[in-house]
Formats: C-alpha cells, sequence, structure tokens
C-alpha cells in the first residue's frame, strides 16, 4: 500500500491534474487527498478560478497588483509546513 499522498506533493502535482495531464495512476494519488484536506481544497478552488482566468485572458497583460499578490500566494505555499489539514 501507498504512503497517503502530502499537501506538499499534492500542491505541486495540480496543474497538472487541472490541465488534465496526470495519468490514471496519478490522478488516484491525487484526486482523495483534495478532497478531503480542508487546505489543498481552498488551493484548488483557488487554481481552479486560475486557471480558468488564464485561459479566457490569454493575451492580456496581468495587472501589476495582482502578480503581486499571486507571487506572494506562491512564496507563501513553498515555505508552508506539509500537514494535512482535514475535518
Amino acid at each position: 500500500m501507498t504512503a497517503p499522498m502530502g499537501c506538499a506533493e499534492a500542491v505541486q502535482r495540480l496543474w497538472e491534474f487541472l490541465d488534465g495531464g496526470l495519468d490514471e495512476r496519478d490522478r488516484d494519488a491525487v484526486d482523495p487527498h483534495l478532497a478531503l484536506c480542508l487546505r489543498c481544497c481552498g488551493e484548488l478552488a483557488f487554481s481552479r478560478e486560475l486557471h480558468r482566468l488564464l485561459r479566457t485572458k490569454t493575451g492580456s497583460e496581468l495587472p501589476a497588483d495582482a502578480k503581486v499578490r499571486l507571487e506572494q500566494f506562491i512564496d507563501d505555499l513553498d515555505e508552508a509546513p506539509d500537514e494535512e489539514v482535514t475535518p
């Protein structure tokens, strides 16, 4: 049996997950974590919205203040402890 996926790995695989770039085995590993972890559920919702925005806004420049907030969010994710938060 494989160990459950942690937050860091789930977040790392999130964009591939949203793009449909994971094979069935990897999808089956990421999906349960995203379904149960409250922290990652929030990141999934944020990433889905950002993903949708980026797909629909091709060719337009991201406003400077939004870019700063996005970069800070990404930095915070990199510094966050790898803990699973469940209900």
